[in-house]
């Protein structure tokens, strides 16, 4: 999974196709763009409540890795533990990857 994901990750980022950390992920979701959010393994069990929280509300897939901080933020260049994907293509294809 790792292989492939990551540096998909790195294209939508290039692409403007990702928002990055819980409140721009948040805005996301909340605005209907968000497709599907992505958590890092070892985000605090706080956050990652508030997050499925939102994303339940905003009836959006919700996908926790088993990626670390480090690696999700080194793909996506900037550490972050939640990534909203808000392009279709992209989080069907992601979303594939992860065997959902």
């Amino acid at each position: 999974m790792n292989e492939k994901l990551l540096p998909l990750l790195g294209i939508a980022r290039r692409a403007g196709k990702l928002s990055l950390g819980f409140d721009a992920a948040a805005d996301s979701m909340r605005s209907g763009k968000c497709r599907l959010l992505l958590l890092a393994s070892d985000l605090s069990e706080r956050t990652k409540r508030s997050a499925m929280r939102i994303s339940g509300d905003s009836q959006v897939r919700t996908i926790v890795l088993n990626i670390p901080m480090e690696t999700l933020g080194a793909s996506v260049g900037k550490l972050t533990g939640i990534v909203a994907v808000n392009d279709k293509g992209f989080a069907e294809k992601m979303k594939t990857l992860c065997g959902e």
